[in-house]
């Protein structure tokens, strides 16, 4: 397919406010496409040229882009910004002056050309790479249509926004095979193995989808981590799960390890759980992984927690969340160890253990790490557990975590599979905050924001609005505008986060009452961590809603309130959470149901 083509669709796209008619069009334009293009198409669509966890980025900022567009079309900066101020799109701006160099030959590359050339682009480095990069990008503004141009260019800053997520691309894999998406659920389950979406395309296109069934783990590859439920009581995890393992709940950061070793040569690769690989921030744990790992190849998880060394005490995460950083790294390692405390086990030496009963995963993890008695010299350490199925016994285990300082205990089902990506009853957290019917927190999307007034006017913002997702409708649906409970530099932080975000209209998976509408909306990137007193019902919030038919029959009317969130505030922000990752519909259910009878 020409890359003329693919820019209609996006178009098309750009301009549709309806996730259903987005989910549509993609699910057409995917079955245009060969197995490679289908590939190099969905990571263009997102901005990138290969998944998310490949640590290869474009390099480019918009100055460069800039730079490029002014040597390929000959012209004076000034011409060009003087422009770009008033049009106030980088993408529309090439277009316009496209349209106008007429004399530019346009040539209409497909999609693999354009692809090639702007991956050789991303993957120039060292002396003279920028000019390279210029280069490269004025020679392909030079080759394409206006239309094209004006995608071209957002594509290497990071600005396509076309307002769906990676759930509605599992979709249109759906509609493209079947006409509905009854095969989402199947196409999923291998994404939560694979988070590769130009993989999972390529694999429909070239195998079918029972194919799908037969992806495993691979090395160097994150899997979707698994996440847990919630429960308010000894007693209520007893009766749901019954004799289980109970493991100390850390407040650290959780951490996917990769580790191969061939012959005298080994290598370790760390992921967060946003499936950001972030290798280079934990030298030291990189270090004990390859002294204290027997196994050949293992993917297992972990939480990393800061670690005084004179007192043998684990930090607060205040503290141990210093070491999340670019500079300064190794300095940062020797104020601030890490352990490791290893709780699960994914893949071993060849083989899958996914679906094997935690009692094994368990057994087999603890049979490749090294550990001796003296908790100074260990880097890995395996979480430790206590199985049981009596109440009395879990809470004082509870107890004495939280009179250790750690957020509580995990509850693990003996006999439950590991559930990449999903939330089940195999795993049951049970944190101090959930002792209390109001004061749990919930993990939320920020979907925009206002303008401030009085001392804000000064921040550039006075409220902003968020929100969980509906895991059944794809769409993030709001539960608060929150407007205090911030210190003037959380103001200014958010600010700053939100000016890279800043979308041209409502993103389409957003689902927001006219009364909750925002002055500037936000693409869904920003993931904060809400404390509130209480969880209420609120007509104007679209968490829960239902609506019917008005009596005169020509609108709608609310019907069920939504749900909302009472005297909320900020606690912190989570960069290592995805959108996909928030508090959804169902669990914020399930609390405000929880703190009902309570």
């Amino acid at each position: 397919m020409k890359f003329s083509q693919l820019a209609q669709y996006i178009e098309k796209i750009e301009k549709t406010s309806s996730r259903l008619s987005i989910t549509h069009l993609l699910a057409d334009l995917f079955k245009k496409l060969s197995s490679q293009e289908i590939e190099k198409t969905v990571y263009l669509l997102q901005g990138r040229i290969c998944p998310i966890y490949q640590k290869i980025e474009f390099g480019i900022a918009e100055k460069m882009v800039i730079e490029a567009a002014i040597l390929a079309f000959n012209i004076e900066k000034s011409q060009f910004n003087n422009t770009y101020k008033k049009i106030g799109d980088l993408g529309k701006t090439v277009e316009y002056f496209k349209k106008e160099k007429t004399f530019l030959k346009k040539t209409s590359p497909d999609i693999l050309a354009v692809y090639q050339a702007l991956y050789k682009t991303a993957i120039a480095a060292g002396e003279g790479s920028q000019e390279v990069k210029i280069n490269s990008l004025a020679s392909l503004i030079g080759q394409v249509d206006p239309l094209s141009a004006r995608y071209l260019v957002r594509i290497p800053i990071g600005v396509m926004r076309l307002g769906f997520s990676d759930m509605t691309i599992l979709d249109a894999y759906s509609w493209m095979l079947k006409g509905d998406k009854s095969l989402r659920p199947v196409i999923e389950k291998a994404y939560h193995v694979r988070p590769d979406l130009g993989f999972i395309g390529r694999q429909i296109k070239q195998k079918g989808i029972d194919s799908l069934t037969k992806i495993g783990p691979k090395i160097f590859t994150p899997i979707l981590m698994m996440k847990a439920e919630r429960l308010t009581s000894a007693e209520e995890i007893i009766e749901k799960i019954g004799r289980c393992a109970i493991e100390p709940k850390y407040d650290g950061f959780r951490l996917q390890v990769h580790y191969k070793k061939s012959g005298h040569l080994s290598e370790v690769k760390l992921y967060s759980r946003n499936l950001e690989e972030v290798s280079f921030m934990y030298p030291d744990i990189i270090a004990g992984v390859k002294k204290e790992i027997t196994a050949k190849e293992i993917i297992f998880e972990g939480e990393a927690i800061g670690f005084n060394p004179q007192t043998e005490e684990f930090l607060p995460f205040q503290e141990t969340v210093q070491r999340k950083r670019k500079y300064g790294i190794e300095e940062k390692a020797k104020e601030i160890p890490l352990k490791l405390f290893a709780f699960e086990l994914l893949y071993l030496n060849g083989k899958n253990y996914i679906n094997a009963p935690f009692i094994e995963r368990r057994e087999k993890l603890t049979s490749v790490i090294k550990q001796t008695n003296n908790l100074a010299k260990n880097i890995l350490i395996t979480a430790p557990e206590k199985i049981t199925d009596n109440i009395k016994e879990l809470e004082i285990l509870f107890d004495d975590a939280v009179s250790k300082g750690l957020e509580g205990i995990m509850a693990k089902k003996l006999d439950g599979i590991y559930q990449p990506g999903a939330r089940g009853w195999n795993w049951i957290k049970f944190k101090r905050s959930y002792s209390s019917k109001i004061e749990d927190t919930i993990d939320c999307l920020i979907m925009g924001y206002d303008y401030g007034k009085g001392k804000r006017a000064s921040f550039g913002i006075g409220a902003f609005l968020v929100g969980v997702y509906d895991e059944k409708a794809d769409k993030f649906v709001t539960v608060a505008k929150i407007g205090t409970g911030l210190s003037d530099e959380e103001w200014l932080e958010l600010k700053k986060r939100a000016d890279k975000y800043k979308a041209e209209k409502k993103p389409a998976i957003y689902e927001v009452d006219k009364q909750m509408s925002v002055d500037v909306w936000l693409e869904p990137v920003i993931v904060v961590e809400i404390k509130a007193d209480e969880i209420t019902r609120s007509p104007v919030h679209t968490a829960g809603r239902k609506m019917k038919p008005s009596k005169t029959g020509s609108a709608v009317e609310v019907d069920i309130p939504g749900y909302a969130l009472r005297f909320p505030r900020l606690e912190k922000f989570r960069d290592d959470k995805r959108k996909e990752e928030v508090t959804t519909l169902e669990e914020l259910t399930n609390m405000f149901l929880h703190q009902k009878n309570n």
